[in-house]
């Protein structure tokens, strides 16, 4: 848990940012947190991570929202999402070569954060021309105006 010294939603907060500004303030503050770790599937800590257990971590410790551990449960999280409705905090689904799906949280300007196979923790661009050529679809587990509340709820507790 971060202090309250050092929590960008506070920042965010005393800005006016609206709630899907502060939802990409506090995913960028989860991938400066779980930066550099690399990939290991199965993985659930920062000694190595899947892409599904990275986000199953950053909704929990960002959102207090429980999602369910592995890909293929995840995707019937929510509500589908059109590519060009995307917000901060969705879900975006790939179908890379290979039997495993692929798992990102998106954080607005045309980036997600994921635990990459090759790179680990990181953001990339939807529109890279691997993750554009895979894209499969976009899920909305909680709007970024609900995520926004739980985000701010948690700050005031």
């Amino acid at each position: 848990m971060m202090s309250p010294v050092d929590n960008p939603i506070l920042e965010a907060r005393r800005l006016g940012n609206p709630p899907p500004a502060l939802v990409r303030q506090a995913l960028l503050a989860q991938h400066d947190r779980w930066e550099g770790t690399p990939y290991r599937l199965g993985g659930t800590s920062r000694h190595g991570v899947d892409c599904s257990a990275l986000v199953q971590n950053v909704f929990a410790e960002t959102f207090r929202l429980s999602l369910p551990r592995t890909t293929g449960e995840q995707v019937h999280e929510g509500r589908p999402v059109s590519r060009d409705e995307l917000a901060p905090g969705d879900l975006v689904f790939f179908r890379p070569p290979g039997i495993y799906h692929h798992v990102g949280i998106y954080i607005g300007q045309g980036r997600f954060l994921h635990a990459s196979s090759s790179q680990g923790v990181r953001i990339s661009r939807l529109n890279n021309s691997y993750w554009r050529r895979y894209y499969w679809q976009a899920r909305r587990a909680l709007t970024p105006s609900h995520l926004a509340q739980r985000l701010l709820s948690d700050v005031d507790a």
